[in-house]
């Protein structure tokens, strides 16, 4: 509960946590979505775990594409002189 709670308030480790559990339990195509979320907010862990699902065939060349640049984009977001 604590968990999910702490994902939708946008802690980034915690939706990394979630798309692990849903993993381990067989819901691939949910912790996917997980990841992505996590990654969009610059969790490092989630674009590692989107690329090894993407050479397992679970995540398209596109959606990983995206994932990865929206990384990007949290992360040049919190090095920014505005910050």
């Amino acid at each position: 509960y604590h968990l999910e709670e702490a994902a939708i308030g946008g802690h980034p480790s915690a939706r990394y946590n979630l798309g692990i559990e849903d993993w381990n339990n067989g819901h691939n195509e949910r912790a996917v979505k997980h990841f992505i979320i996590a990654a969009a907010h610059g969790h490092d862990g989630s674009t590692k775990a989107l690329v090894d699902d993407f050479r397992r065939g679970f995540v398209g060349k596109e959606d990983l594409a995206a994932a990865l640049r929206a990384h990007q984009a949290a992360i040049d977001a919190t090095k920014s002189p505005q910050r």
